[in-house]
């Protein structure tokens, strides 16, 4: 085998070439490379409704006005607009945030920043399944409480929230409800109004999209704006300034447009070749499933092997595109606190694997995935074994 197989699609993903052409077109010089924001002139009128068109794919799928988005440049920059900028607008209701143990960096440190300007933090903990007991969250509420921010679907584990509980419970109780929702657009339905959503984050580069784009929903009914992070321009109402990337927009567009068409054939599909990879690898002596084996999203698979040295079994899978946590721990070295947090002991934490399916994954690579994956582990047991006798 020559070529590394993808599995790492819940880091980022492939650009679906369907995605690249509409881009293109925006940036080509006689199209709609002009200022949105500029609509004197016909270069900027046809930008301004690409980006109107892009708006209403986004809302189209997550069931929210195209006026209630907030473009951004991913979902990071999302998380961190919609928890400081959701909890400093409302600081007069009250400084004290619920969230969980095992949310994406992007809203752990910004709730640890806000913990440095006088609002205090509750992180509720999850189930050895990775599951958060919506229970848990309404004992943590407090008169003091002005926002919850819960993900859709982990991003380690994949394990599935029931945010409509949340979103259900919050709004019992006049709180703010926040939702990342990187991993779950386009792998689970979302309607922001049903669940009872107040702030959404979502982005491209995870289905198939352009990196450097995403969204924030906000509900127009429960809060109109939020305290901004950057200034300057006045534009998207002064919530996120400055001058809007039309090509990327158009893109994100795209990627909304072919998920709402596709998801109900795609999902399924996903979702076999996932069962297959487990059926190949379940039966290997010592391998861990991590998370809810049950409500997790179609397209992740994370697993821990004892008795093998974590950074042995990453040299042995080189073949293998694949993460051992999410993509930011990979980047720091870090451990898995998400797997911490199930209550997996170190040896499991650096022997775990994270395998994430998509759109180009094809049955012949799972296939090629579960020869190397066990022939791997088979190795390293063996010579664990040996380690221990000699």
């Amino acid at each position: 085998m020559t070529e590394v197989i993808y599995m790492d699609y819940a880091a980022t993903t492939p650009l679906d070439p369907r995605v690249r052409d509409r881009m293109l077109a925006c940036m080509d010089h006689t199209v709609a490379f002009g200022n949105p924001s500029s609509t004197t002139h016909s270069f900027g009128k046809r930008a301004a409704d690409e980006v109107a068109r892009s708006a209403e794919e986004v809302a189209s799928l997550i069931n929210c006005d195209p006026a209630e988005l907030v473009w951004t440049s991913g979902a990071t920059e999302s998380d961190n607009l919609a928890v400081i900028g959701a909890a400093q607008f409302r600081a007069m209701r009250g400084r004290h945030i619920v969230t969980t143990a095992i949310e994406h960096k992007a809203v752990l440190e910004s709730c640890e920043w806000l913990a440095t300007q006088g609002f205090t933090v509750t992180y509720v903990r999850p189930n050895e399944l990775g599951q958060i007991d919506p229970d848990a969250i309404k004992a943590a509420l407090t008169a003091e409480t002005s926002l919850v921010s819960v993900m859709h679907a982990n991003n380690e584990t994949g394990v599935i929230q029931d945010v409509a509980a949340i979103g259900a419970l919050c709004r019992d109780q006049d709180v703010l409800f926040h939702v990342d929702a990187a991993q779950s657009v386009g792998k689970l339905p979302i309607n922001v109004r049903e669940m009872q959503i107040d702030l959404l984050s979502v982005n491209a580069h995870k289905a198939c999209g352009p990196k450097g784009v995403g969204a924030l929903y906000l509900n127009a009914e429960r809060i109109r704006r939020v305290t901004p992070l950057l200034f300057g321009g006045g534009q998207q109402r002064g919530i996120r300034p400055g001058t809007l990337p039309v090509h990327q927009i158009s893109g994100m567009g795209e990627t909304m447009r072919i998920l709402g068409e596709e998801m109900a054939a795609e999902v399924p599909r996903i979702r076999d070749l996932r069962d297959r990879l487990w059926a190949g690898i379940a039966g290997l002596p010592g391998l861990m499933l991590n998370g809810d084996p049950v409500n997790r999203l179609c397209s992740v698979l994370n697993v821990s092997v004892a008795h093998v040295e974590g950074e042995s079994l990453r040299y042995g899978l080189a073949g293998l595109a694949i993460s051992s946590g999410s993509a930011c721990n990979t980047a720091t070295g870090e451990g898995s606190y998400v797997l911490r947090s199930l209550g997996r002991n170190d040896q499991l934490v650096e022997s775990s694997v994270r395998f994430s399916l998509g759109r180009f994954s094809t049955a012949a690579e799972v296939d090629q995935v579960v020869e190397i994956f066990g022939d791997a582990v088979a190795r390293l047991q063996r010579l664990s074994r040996l380690d221990e006798h000699s």
